[in-house]
C-alpha cells in the first residue's frame, strides 16, 4: 500500500495552500506528490484529521412560483481567463453550519433570499471535488429562492452575472458554454425532472 513519509507546507495563504508530500508508491519507490488544500496548516489537512468537513457549499436554488428556473452564475475565472457557468457557491466560515453558509452566500452573490428544504444526508453531505489535486470537499444545499437580483454583496475580486435559466436556456448553456462539472450534472437532472415536482430526484415531495 502507498504511504506518506513527510509533508512540507509550501505556502501560507488565507484561502488556499500548497503542500508537498514525500511518498512511497505501492512499488516501494519514493516519489513527490503536490496537493492544494483549504487547510491553513499540516495539522488541518484531511489526511491528518481524517475528518471530512465541508470546506465549501454549493447552492441548488429554483426560482419563481412554478420553480421552473435555476439560479446560476456566469463568473469570470482566472484559471481559464474566461467565463464559466456555475452554481452560486462559497466557503463555509469557521464554526458555520453549511446550510447557513448557503443562505449567506446566495444573498452575497445574487441578492436573492434562499429557502432551504430538508433532504436526506446522502444528497447533502460533503463530497470531494477534485481529489487528484486537492482535499477540498463541498456540501450541497437545495431549495427555492426569491427576491430581486443585486450585486451589492459582491467582493471586488468577484465578477458575476446572475442567470435565471429555464429549460431552454439550460440546453443552450450545456451545448455552447463552459460549465463546471457539478453544475452540469445538476442541470441535467433539472432537464428531466417532473415539472410538478422538480426536487423529485432528491426524493422530496412538494
Amino acid at each position: 500500500m502507498s504511504s506518506i513519509r513527510k509533508i512540507t507546507q509550501v505556502t501560507d495563504n488565507r484561502f488556499l495552500n500548497m503542500f508537498d508530500l514525500d511518498v512511497i508508491h505501492r512499488s516501494g519507490k519514493p516519489g513527490l506528490y503536490h496537493i492544494a488544500s483549504r487547510a491553513r496548516s499540516i495539522e488541518e489537512l484531511k489526511l491528518s484529521t481524517r475528518i471530512n468537513k465541508a470546506d465549501g457549499v454549493i447552492i441548488y436554488a429554483l426560482y419563481g412560483e412554478k420553480r421552473d428556473r435555476v439560479v446560476l452564475i456566469r463568473q469570470y475565472r482566472y484559471s481559464i481567463a474566461g467565463y464559466i457557468y456555475e452554481f452560486p457557491a462559497g466557503l463555509v466560515d469557521e464554526g458555520e453550519d453549511f446550510h447557513a453558509a448557503g443562505v449567506r452566500e446566495l444573498r452575497e452573490e445574487t441578492g436573492l433570499t434562499f429557502h432551504p428544504i430538508e433532504v436526506d444526508d446522502i444528497y447533502s453531505k460533503p463530497y470531494f471535488t477534485t481529489i487528484g489535486m486537492t482535499d477540498e470537499s463541498c456540501a450541497a444545499v437545495y431549495g427555492t429562492a426569491d427576491g430581486i437580483i443585486s450585486g451589492e454583496g459582491l467582493e471586488d475580486s468577484e465578477e458575476i452575472e446572475v442567470v435565471l435559466a429555464d429549460r431552454t436556456e439550460i440546453r443552450r448553456i450545456l451545448r455552447e458554454e463552459n460549465v463546471s462539472l457539478m453544475c452540469a450534472y445538476m442541470m441535467m437532472h433539472f432537464l428531466h425532472a417532473d415539472p410538478e415536482n422538480p426536487f423529485s430526484f432528491l426524493e422530496v415531495k412538494i
